[in-house]
Order: C-alpha cells, then structure tokens, then sequence
C-alpha cells in the first residue's frame, strides 16, 4: 500500500461502524465489563482502553495510520509537539545523562533541552549538524541521545543524516529527529536508520491551525538496538512503579510503551479524542497539501532571492541554495516544504516588513494553510543569547516565512509592497 493510500485507510475499518470518517470517541473512561477483563488490561495481558490518559479509540487510530505513513512501527499521540519532545528524551535520559543536540533547532526546543532539562539533572550538549564534524567527541559514557531537526526551523538547514546516523550507531545510541517542517510526505526518517521520529502535529498535519498536538514514532527494529544496551537500563530492568515490569521482555514495540506507561499516565500530556480526528482529516490530505506549499514557497523563494534588499535566501530547494544537493539527496522530488527564512539589513528593517504585510499575519505558527510572517529574534528565539543565534545562523534581520495555500503572485504582491 503506498503512503498516500495509508493516508486515507490504514488503521481504521469502515465496515466497523459502517462510517466512512472515524468516530470520534469523546470520552475518559470505558466500561471493562467484568473485573477480570480490567485486571488484564491493566497487567498488559490484553491490550485496549484504559482510561483516555493513556489511549483511546480515535486517538489510536491516528498513531496507527500516522505511523504507517512514517514507515514506523508504533507511535504515541501527546498534547504538543513540545510534550513529543520531552517524552522521547525523558525515556531515554535521566539525572546524571547527557543529550547532544544540533545547535539548528527550534527555539523553544533550545530552551527545553539547555536550561529545563537542566533542572531535571540532564546535561545538554551542541553540535554542528550541518557537517556533524564535532559530534563523536561530544559522545560519553553518559551520552544518552542525539537530537536534530530534518529540516531546522528557522534555518531551514539539512543536517549531514548519513554521519549523524553511522557516529549513532557505532557507539549504540538513540538518535531523535524532529521532522515536523519536511513531513511524513517529502522525508521518512525511519527509512534512513534513524530511531525516533518526532513531529508538531499542530503544524503541517494539521494544516489548518486549529489544534495543538504532537507525535513520536519508533521504527521497525528498535527494540533490538534497546534490549541489553547498557546506555538504557530502565528498558531492561524493572520498572517498580510497574509491577516490576520489564520491558525488553514484552512482545510489543517498547520504546513508545514505556512513554505510553510512564510519561503519558504520570504527566497527562494527552491529545483530545477531538483534537486526534482533526490530525487525521489534516493526514489524508497532507501528500496534497505538501506539494502546493512547496511549489509555492519556491515561486516566493525565487523573487526574494531577485530582490535588491534581500542579503540572503535560505531555502534548500532552490538550485543556486548551497544544500541544493541534499534536498534533491533526501526530500521526495527536491521539494522543501513551505517554510523559509531570508535576511534584510537589521533588526528594525524586519520588524517594519513584518508589520507591513496585509495577506502574511504575524503569527508563530507555521504549516498553516494561511501564510505567516515571524521574526524570530524578537519572538521565537528571543530568549536565546545573541550569541548563540549567530552560531544557529539567526541574525537580527532573519525573517521566517511559512508560505500557505494562497496564490503565489497575491504573496510576492504583498512582500514587494513591505520591503518599499
């Protein structure tokens, strides 16, 4: 079955209900029906709902369809991308560990994994993912995961996968990649040796700005890179707050169920029944999408990159970009999904483009149908050190556009009007 049919179908049998859209199941709990069956339940000798913390009908059938478009083998809804996030790190790291994360990320990703998790007894360390060439000696006995974005928001950079992978796995370690910005649609991660997908759900998935979510994926096979890998003992000795339960033994894809069992029921990150149909309707949809925010992100590409108060274009897909050869390497048909980031001359420059724009709204959402226009020095990378911006390649005069649906020569009507 190709992806854009799992898109459509996977995970979810019409002749069930007889409904071609799946139900929404609004509830919290369920009716187990004897005391032996909850028992069962609750001991993982059968498998199925619980309570909605912990899984539900319609939000399991977004984690089976998302993960079969990821080419992964489970997955777990959360309520963010953020919670995604630091339910894949806590399920490997813990006080005393260390992560090593590309210093191309997400500004709020920065923050989470240099100075919260720091509150949790988790060191982070950064490496240069574009070439990855400081990565191995960074690595320790400690060293518990490596975090990088497929495509970096705002940068809109591609990391050198193929070392960050082999440096991975000669040492046995879980690398994580944030693949919310390239999709399911132009990258699979998983396909390329990488262990962990994480994706804001909220963004492209979504498509329509409406709803807040996240998802994490394992793939195929990794649970043979956790069981007896001295890096992750508690996949292999007993959980205490779980019967003693040890999850190398169990028949099930572990990495997302211990997160399920011990993140999602202790801290309740949970995504809304609601709040799952929505991402499936925005999944089927989603190859389609994809394509039209690229094309048209590549037209406006094109005209800043002409522009005579345009210093730079970041946008891989574009044939004079220098990481041309990596979006044509990895992403389907060398697109680059919809988001790009160009540079003017200073601070306040930017912040009068932003403000002059009528079709672009000043948001900091991105992947929504509608286009958006950020400025991520004063907004979603304010709280990083200027000189950590400069070392991530964000300048004062950095703009990041997420380009929508609309008609492309409507977008550069509107950006040629607020450059002046």
């Amino acid at each position: 079955m190709t992806q854009e049919t799992k898109a459509l179908h996977f995970g979810y049998d019409k002749n069930d209900f007889g409904t071609m859209s799946v139900p929404i199941y609004q509830t919290t709990a369920y009716d187990f029906g004897t005391a032996q069956k909850a028992a069962n339940l609750f001991a993982l000798k059968e498998l199925g709902p619980i309570y909605t913390r912990l899984n539900n009908p319609t939000t399991d059938i977004f984690e089976t369809r998302i993960a079969a478009v990821e080419n992964g083998e489970a997955a777990l809804a959360t309520a963010s991308g953020h919670s995604a996030v630091l339910f894949s790190i806590l399920n490997l790291a813990s006080a005393g560990d260390n992560i090593i994360v590309s210093n191309k990320v997400y500004g709020g990703t920065t923050t989470l994994t240099t100075h919260t998790l720091k509150r949790f007894g988790i060191a982070c360390k950064n490496f240069d993912s574009s070439d990855a060439s400081d990565l191995e000696s960074l690595i320790d006995d400690n060293t518990k995961v490596i975090f990088f974005e497929s495509l970096s928001n705002p940068q809109i950079a591609i990391p050198n996968i193929e070392k960050i992978v082999q440096i991975a796995n000669k040492y046995n370690i879980i690398t994580i990649c944030d693949n919310t910005v390239a999709t399911p649609i132009l990258f699979q991660p998983l396909n390329h040796g990488i262990d962990v997908s994480v994706h804001s759900t909220s963004k492209y998935i979504n498509g329509q700005g409406n709803a807040l979510g996240g998802v994490l994926i394992q793939r195929v096979g990794l649970n043979d890179k956790l069981i007896k890998n001295a890096r992750y003992p508690d996949f292999n000795e007993p959980d205490e707050s779980y019967h003693g339960l040890i999850y190398a033994e169990l028949p099930f894809p572990i990495f997302t169920l211990r997160a399920r069992l011990t993140f999602m029921r202790d801290f309740g990150a949970t995504p809304s029944p609601f709040n799952s149909w929505l991402f499936i309707q925005g999944l089927e949809t989603l190859h389609v999408r994809i394509k039209e925010h690229s094309k048209n992100a590549y037209k406006v590409a094109q005209f800043l990159q002409s522009h005579s108060k345009v210093k730079s274009v970041s946008y891989p897909g574009l044939e004079t970009d220098a990481q041309h050869h990596l979006a044509k390497k990895y992403f389907k048909d060398g697109m680059s999904s919809g988001l790009l980031n160009f540079e003017v001359e200073d601070f306040e420059y930017a912040k009068k483009i932003s403000d002059s724009t009528e079709i672009f709204s000043v948001a900091v959402n991105i992947g929504d149908s509608k286009s958006i226009i950020t400025h991520p020095a004063s907004t979603t990378h304010s709280q990083v050190p200027i000189e950590d911006l400069e070392k991530a390649g964000i300048t004062p005069g950095s703009i990041r556009l997420s380009i929508g649906l609309e008609n492309a020569d409507d977008l550069i009507e509107d950006l040629t009007k607020a450059l002046g």
